[in-house]
């Protein structure tokens, strides 16, 4: 039963709160012990309340996912976890992690109680209001990005980095909504409702509005962003993003397996490749210029 807990808690899609570590590279601080060990008990603690936010949802959906090809696996559609001892588990984490944050910093367990509430809200009423179901999990990433700066004294953090963040998770959310639509195919309303509210050639465009947007707004930043070396050498980081935009995009076209971005991440070599090369440019940029 607590291997089927973790399983609902969705450890691999923790991989998205690394954003919370984005104040602290782009601010220049990582490699200062005390700003590092807060973001990374930011990090944790981050991710716990979301697992809390994976549990209620997949409660709240436990019907539609019995219906579903792949989700009707999960621990909580196929009877491996009963529903009390995961809504027991999700307020037994809530109550622990929300205190804790509260003594990290006061700003940053109010992001958290903002970034639950809403998550809630998400799970009960607005996924199921096309595009602006996509915007609220877009908020949900840059809820991310501000709670790591709540967390550390932020000198030149630009904000940039919050445009191309909402920009990113919608491209990623749309995506995600493009392969569900192509996976359940004439049946997708039945999985999840607020897909009868789309269609693949209306995806596509917004797929190819936002993702324009993304490479726009990071480019700007690579030579507006008031941190960066004078070379603009952060510009050499351009070509990287491009290669992921364009590789999510054609495994979202070519492959069934696209539903969840953190599972590219995870799973696709040339994501992965692209993904650590331009962290380690970033880096070079950042802390060798």
């Amino acid at each position: 039963m607590l291997n089927a807990l973790f399983k609902t808690m969705r450890p691999r899609q923790w991989v998205k709160n690394s954003i919370v570590f984005f104040a602290l590279i782009f601010d220049k601080q990582l490699f200062q012990v005390v700003p590092l060990l807060r973001t990374l008990a930011g990090f944790i603690l981050f991710s716990l309340v979301a697992s809390t936010v994976y549990i209620f949802n997949d409660i709240a959906d436990i019907e539609a996912d019995r219906q579903h090809p792949i989700k009707k696996n999960r621990p909580l559609p196929s009877g491996e976890l009963p529903v009390g001892v995961a809504r027991g588990a999700a307020v037994f984490i809530l109550s622990l992690a929300l205190p804790k944050a509260f003594l990290l910093a006061p700003s940053f367990a109010a992001v958290l109680v903002i970034y639950f509430v809403m998550m809630v809200a998400y799970t009960k009423w607005l996924k199921h209001i096309p595009i602006l179901d996509v915007m609220i999990l877009a908020a949900g990433f840059v809820l991310r990005v501000h709670a790591g700066v709540t967390l550390i004294s932020v000198e030149r953090f630009s904000p940039w980095l919050y445009v191309i963040t909402t920009m990113g998770a919608l491209y990623l959310g749309f995506g995600k909504r493009l392969a569900e639509l192509k996976l359940l195919a004439g049946g997708a309303g039945s999985h999840r409702k607020v897909l009868d509210g789309y269609t693949i050639p209306l995806l596509e465009r917004f797929i190819t509005i936002v993702s324009s947007i993304t490479l726009i707004s990071y480019s700007l930043y690579t030579f507006t962003a008031p941190n960066l070396p004078e070379n603009h050498t952060m510009m050499l980081t351009i070509p990287f993003v491009i290669y992921a935009i364009f590789r999510y995009l054609q495994l979202v076209e070519i492959s069934e397996k696209t539903g969840a971005p953190e599972e590219v991440v995870l799973t696709d070599r040339p994501m992965q490749i692209a993904i650590v090369l331009w962290g380690l440019v970033v880096l070079g940029v950042f802390y060798l210029s």
